[in-house]
């Protein structure tokens, strides 16, 4: 019952009937009172506060190369200038290297990701100011 995460389980056939009920100590649940209208609920989860400037979010879920290969410098460092379309970084996914490109010109501010770190959709991997 542990392992499939049932708290009951009952069996009956002709003139029987089993009943199995798993009792365990989980915390009681507890009531919130509904928000006021323009008031956003603090979930356990907050964010980290994030820096002010513009912001490049992988497209896709992935592998995020800083350089087109393990040789060559990466394709933008901390404090360089770059105009839209140019290449911030590569993203591979099932085995096609996607190009990340800069949406708008700016100036890289902070690289967010690791080389070769597996980023989510519209994960940040970039910020940069104009």
């Amino acid at each position: 019952m542990e392992e499939s995460e049932l708290v009951n389980l009952e069996i009956s056939s002709d003139d029987e009937h089993i009943s199995l009920t798993r009792h365990y100590d989980a915390p009681a649940p507890t009531m919130m009172a509904a928000p006021a209208a323009g008031i956003t609920p603090i979930t356990a989860e907050a964010k980290p506060a994030v820096k002010a400037g513009s912001v490049e979010t992988s497209p896709m879920v992935g592998v995020y190369y800083s350089a087109p290969s393990p040789n060559d410098p990466p394709f933008v460092k901390v404090g360089q200038k770059v105009q839209a379309g140019d290449t911030l970084g590569i993203i591979e996914a099932m085995k096609i290297m996607n190009p990340l490109e800069a949406t708008q010109s700016g100036v890289v501010d902070e690289i967010l990701v690791d080389n070769s770190e597996v980023v989510q959709f519209g994960q940040p991997v970039i910020r940069y100011r104009a």
